[in-house]
């Protein structure tokens, strides 16, 4: 626990010189703890596709940590009816509804939001809700940009809350084995997304459905017109919207990758290069690629690789992975994805794990590892214990792993380019030009403004 306690300290720290919740602050400091038998508010803001994992987080916790889904809140009403019906079957309460985040953070009586928006919405609502004094639980990726991240440790320093991430939680017996000299010293570790994805096609801009309060939903990316092939989930493929999927399903491996290496910092070095491949461009509107091998080294000379391959490809390991990790040390190498497995040098049977689970492509990394309920009832036993130092994910690290994707991308974008970085002061050595993509290249569109100081 002083490990991790030093690690957030440092980690705020940054180059603002702060202290972060937990590590600054007894519990009577938080203005905002919640009693021990004071009911907990919740907003599930964004609820068409991964929000319905919090509805149901959130509605199986309810007795237990006595929490209520007192509202939801999403942009397209025509996801209001079945988000309602959820939370009503399995908690026996009808949420209210709302399409403006704006109104559940003036709302008193709701005590914490949880985003399952799309990327480029984490870091403002995250701050939005951080300035309201709501507690935050947010997903994966937590920011669209490097910036964003810092910014949203920030938020959650200056108004004394808890900000929890949605990357699988990377603890546990695996994670323990190899911290404990499992495998020796671990000098490499691999990420793996092998999710296969077909053309999505292409459309003809039109008007946006009666349901979708357009203007909010693209908040502050740049205004351009409705496109159903930009919209609902394919915002992921487009650069001022999403982050291909080394930043969406990346994050979860980069995540385990991260934390099983034991670094707490941004790599030094970074080299990011692919492109789409197998997919005509005239027929689908993709701006980020399909195929990407991502390059990190940390300043002790450790290694992190990250593979995307959105084609055919094989899968890699004995359990024939997909997506999972695997990680390599001075005396065998781990495979891990829905369990575990420990090799010996050359041998070819393991000696240690747990059972490894079959899986697919599809499926969420969260729920391979059984996570989802504990990260949820986690954040929830934090906002009332006031110990940040307790989140299983706490906001530094999901700054730290999006950030690999974030530089990865910068990489790529800048056509696979060699880039140096200063983790301290989070900006590239001698490159303004992969500088300039650390935020969003094109600004934000007013009012959806990323404040200069939270």
């Amino acid at each position: 626990m002083t490990k991790r306690r030093e690690f957030i300290k440092k980690s705020a720290l940054g180059t603002a010189g702060i202290a972060i919740g937990g590590a600054g602050f007894s519990t009577k400091s938080y203005a905002s703890i919640i009693g021990a038998n004071e009911r907990i508010n919740i907003s599930v803001i964004g609820v068409g596709g991964r929000g319905s994992a919090h509805l149901n987080a959130y509605s199986q916790i309810k007795e237990s940590h006595n929490v209520r889904i007192a509202n939801i809140c999403d942009v397209d009403e025509k996801f209001w009816a079945q988000a309602v019906k959820t939370v009503q079957e399995k908690s026996g309460f009808a949420p209210a509804t709302e399409w403006d985040m704006r109104k559940v953070f003036a709302n008193k009586d709701i005590h914490a939001v949880s985003f399952a928006t799309p990327n480029y919405w984490h870091a403002l609502g995250t701050i939005w809700a951080c300035q309201a004094g709501k507690h935050v639980y947010v997903e994966k990726p937590v920011s669209h940009t490097v910036v964003e991240g810092r910014k949203m440790i920030e938020a959650g320093i200056k108004y004394k809350v808890h900000i929890q991430h949605g990357s699988g939680v990377a603890a546990g017996e695996a994670m323990d084995f190899m911290r404990n000299g499992g495998i020796g010293d671990i000098y490499m570790a691999r990420g793996l997304c092998l999710k296969p994805r077909e053309s999505f096609g292409i459309a003809k801009d039109s008007n946006p459905p009666v349901t979708l309060h357009y203007d909010m939903w693209l908040g502050p990316a740049p205004w351009r017109q409705y496109n159903e092939k930009m919209g609902h989930y394919n915002w992921h493929w487009f650069w001022e919207t999403g982050n291909g999927d080394t930043g969406n399903q990346g994050p979860h491996q980069l995540h385990a990758a991260r934390v099983g290496l034991g670094k707490e910092e941004h790599p030094v070095w970074i080299c990011s290069f692919g492109g789409i491949y197998g997919i005509d461009p005239n027929e689908c509107a993709q701006e980020t690629p399909n195929t990407q091998t991502s390059m990190f080294k940390y300043a002790d000379g450790k290694m992190l690789v990250f593979d995307t391959r959105g084609r055919y490809t094989n899968a890699e390991g004995s359990n024939n992975t997909s997506i999972g990790n695997l990680f390599y040390g001075s005396e065998g190498y781990v495979e891990y994805s829905g369990g575990w497995k420990a090799f010996r040098k050359w041998e070819k049977e393991p000696f240690a794990g747990a059972k490894m689970k079959e899986q697919s492509a599809q499926q969420d990394p969260r729920d391979l590892r059984g996570s989802v309920g504990s990260a949820f009832s986690n954040f929830i036993d934090v906002i009332r214990s006031g110990r940040d130092q307790d989140l299983v994910n706490h906001i530094v690290g999901g700054h730290y792993s999006a950030s690999l994707a974030h530089l990865a991308n910068i990489s790529y974008r800048l056509g696979g380019r060699e880039l140096h970085f200063d983790g301290a002061k989070e900006r590239f050595i001698n490159d303004p030009e992969a500088d300039a993509l650390l935020t969003r290249k094109s600004g934000y569109r007013k009012p959806y403004v990323l404040p200069d100081k939270v």
